[in-house]
């Protein structure tokens, strides 16, 4: 069959915008296609392929699992959840964790449970402070949590209990802390809305201001965490310590996974007051486990971190080689590159034609978020890649 495309168009609801390429294999940063046509892989899942495609211990511990057992419920006990579970808690700050299976789920697990803190220790406070261009999820409640109106207007009247302030002010989450605030939720760097880096001791301010209040500080690390930043979790670069996290994205290198997870004190659930069908199956945290484990093992956080730095300086060498190029930021492998005009989409489109596959995160912005494990000269590639369509769309007078 070579019509996949138009079987998308008449079966599945129109609600994603598709490269038009039916991708059919994918091994390390590559994929192809079924017309056999080979890709640079630079958007890895949305940051989930953490270790690329089909790693061989993912794949291993998949395989093995799928054969052994892939679901029962939470009403047992299962390893591969304990064994995932122990390693995530002992290579972090916190000390508790929840298994769903995506960031959304993440974040209202998370958002539920500072809920249920504020009901038992705040005298019922239930609002969360969350910033202005900040993403946590698609349900109606993430979607009202986050600083985005493209996403909520739709779907208004929205639920209520988000308080919405600007990002990378702490005066301003200062000055919206009432006594009904529960906690501040944040993303240490906003993927979604273009790679936005706070100031350094943003977080460090709002830790400080959260404790002050006895108010709980949530970090959406779905798309900073295991590893993408450099270190495995981003807060880590603060020097500051939250009371919950959400994790998803690369923690399973490729499974659909979330979790959250909380220090002692916030960890407030009682039994029945929260639950997954589906969430810390065994084939989903075994992947998780292979995953962490391989990460771990190989300092690929310190690689991730390392050519991170590399990516960055080929990105400026492109700056000053086009001028059409505004800047680049980010940290480890979550990148971006801004332009002076909205030409973000036509210079992807461009990319796909030389075989690189990148993200437009913004009508003016490109985003950067290939495997942790990518190499130097899969970066010298992509950069080539995009160098060549550059020089194009100049010489055309773009």
């Amino acid at each position: 069959m070579d019509n996949w495309q138009e079987l998308e168009h008449k079966y599945y609801m129109q609600t994603f915008y598709r490269a038009p390429i039916t991708i059919v294999k994918g091994q390390g940063a590559k994929v192809w296609d079924d017309k056999g046509k080979e890709y640079l892989d630079f958007v890895a899942g949305w940051a989930v392929n953490s270790l690329g495609h089909c790693h061989p211990a993912v794949v291993k511990a998949v395989s093995e699992q799928a054969g052994t057992l892939i679901q029962t419920s939470n009403n047992f006990y299962t390893i591969p959840q304990l064994k995932l579970a122990k390693l995530l808690v002992d290579n972090s700050v916190l000390d508790r964790i929840f298994f769903c299976n995506s960031g959304t789920e993440a974040t209202e697990g998370a958002v539920k449970l500072a809920r249920r803190y504020g009901k038992l220790k705040l005298k019922g406070a239930y609002e969360v402070i969350t910033a202005t261009g900040s993403f946590h999820g698609r349900t109606l409640a993430m979607v009202s949590a986050s600083g985005q109106s493209k996403y909520q207007e739709p779907y208004t009247p929205l639920p209520t209990g988000f308080i919405n302030v600007e990002y990378n002010n702490p005066q301003a989450i200062k000055t919206a802390i009432t006594d009904k605030t529960c906690a501040v939720m944040l993303e240490p760097i906003q993927g979604e809305s273009g790679v936005n880096v706070p100031d350094k001791g943003y977080l460090k301010a709002v830790r400080q201001i959260c404790d002050e209040a006895g108010i709980l500080l949530i970090l959406d690390e779905i798309q900073t965490g295991i590893g993408r930043t450099g270190k495995l979790f981003a807060y880590e670069h603060s020097g500051i310590e939250p009371d919950i996290i959400t994790l998803a994205k690369g923690l399973a290198g490729g499974i659909p996974i979330g979790a959250f997870m909380a220090k002692e004190s916030a960890s407030v659930f009682a039994k029945g007051e929260h639950g997954s069908t589906f969430g810390g199956n065994p084939l989903a945290c075994a992947a998780g486990y292979a995953a962490m484990k391989f990460i771990l093992d190989n300092h690929i956080s310190e690689n991730a971190g390392s050519m991170g730095s590399y990516l960055a300086e080929g990105l400026e060498k492109l700056k000053i080689k086009h001028s059409l190029i505004q800047g680049c930021r980010g940290c480890g492998l979550l990148m971006a590159l801004d332009f002076k005009t909205n030409i973000a989409k036509e210079i992807v489109e461009s990319c796909l034609e030389e075989g690189l596959l990148l993200n437009a995160v913004k009508p003016n912005a490109l985003r950067f978020m290939p495997p942790l494990n990518i190499t130097q000269a899969d970066i010298d590639a992509a950069i080539a890649k995009l160098d060549s369509v550059l020089t194009r769309h100049e010489s055309c007078g773009v």
